[in-house]
């Protein structure tokens, strides 16, 4: 087994981001920092290049590319056909034994580690350049075979075709983006969320924005249901404004995956996270905004099964983006925050 082709998340760090894609490597580095991170490990891009090659999926597509001709000013429609060729090609190989016996190896020695057969994990995308919301991500995944399937989905996600398009409009070549994929387990999760250690709407370094909903994460970045929002002052962890959002729905496991799920009536407007929790999640990211020094936008998951604050997982940390326009009082505007939902994965 060749041991550079994939990677245990403490074995990693941002040095890596070009060996394993960005997500990976911060998750890396927050071990390295002494954050909670779920156990995992990494799927170099080297090992997608391996794929490929010994499948003749690069050949293929290559030669596919090559006959389209002129692709600036291509329509949907003729996107979407380019998308669903080149992620075909990738998903329908057979992975070659050396590829299988790799991830199976790690994925195997993981449910050692954690002391579960057959573990769920999360099957991210890792590029080695942030596109969120681009490429494909899976959760509660379960089994080598499960696993392996999705490997194979999230490295086609690379074709999808908002990210053909935009490699197009950008003059990138259509081939551009190769991705590593993260493996973390995944996290039993009571409440997930967000936060920002500077207001992304106004630019105010002074506080710390919170959003957080009951269940999984995805149900907070995908900005499709109301949220809870707290803004916390950063340099005295004291909370002040406060909007409990109507969370009617949230993102929950389910048997194949996860999806949306009705909240309980009586849990819809009380707030997901507890006092202690906000002040917790928010000490750390101060303290990893200083370690890194810019401001951080980071995402987090409080596990169900594990007391406070051993129930405080970190799943991903990255320079926060401010928008330009300027808002005169952060606190009035964290409802239009909580709104715009500007996670992003």
């Amino acid at each position: 087994m060749e041991k550079n082709l994939c990677f245990w998340f403490e074995e990693i760090g941002q040095k890596y981001n070009d060996i394993v894609g960005k997500k990976c490597a911060n998750l890396g580095e927050m071990i390295q920092m002494g954050l909670p991170v779920p156990p995992g490990f990494a799927i170099s891009i080297d090992m997608y290049r391996r794929y490929v090659r010994e499948t003749g999926a690069h050949k293929e597509m290559q030669d596919y590319v090559k006959d389209l001709g002129e692709l600036k000013g291509k329509g949907i429609s003729d996107l979407k056909e380019i998308s669903k060729t080149l992620q075909g090609i990738i998903e329908n190989k057979e992975m070659p034994p050396d590829v299988k016996r790799t991830i199976t190896t790690y994925y195997s020695e993981l449910n050692e580690r954690v002391g579960i057969p057959d573990m769920t994990v999360s099957v991210r995308s890792a590029g080695t350049e942030s596109r969120p919301g681009m490429f494909e991500t899976y959760l509660n995944v379960r089994g080598i075979e499960d696993v392996l399937e999705k490997v194979k989905k999230v490295w086609a996600s690379a074709y999808t075709t908002r990210a053909v398009a935009f490699r197009i409009n950008k003059g990138l070549p259509v081939l551009g983006d190769e991705l590593g994929v993260a493996i973390p387990k995944m996290v039993n999760a009571r409440a997930s969320g967000i936060t920002f250690t500077v207001d992304p709407v106004t630019g105010d370094a002074s506080k710390i924005i919170l959003e957080a909903n009951w269940g999984l994460g995805e149900g907070v970045v995908s900005g499709a249901e109301s949220v809870d929002g707290f803004v916390v002052d950063k340099e005295s962890l004291e909370i002040g404004t406060r909007h409990v959002g109507k969370k009617s729905k949230c993102v929950v496991y389910t048997e194949n995956g996860a999806d949306w799920a009705d909240v309980p009536e009586n849990m819809q407007s009380m707030p997901c996270i507890s006092d202690e929790e906000i002040i917790e999640i928010s000490k750390v990211a101060k303290s990893v905004e200083k370690t890194l020094d810019c401001p951080q936008d980071m995402e987090w998951a409080v596990d169900k099964d594990l007391p406070f604050p051993e129930s405080i997982f970190w799943l991903q940390a990255r320079p926060a983006k401010v928008a330009v326009k300027k808002i005169d009082s952060p606190a009035s505007h964290i409802a239009d925050l909580i709104a715009k939902n500007l996670g992003g994965s």
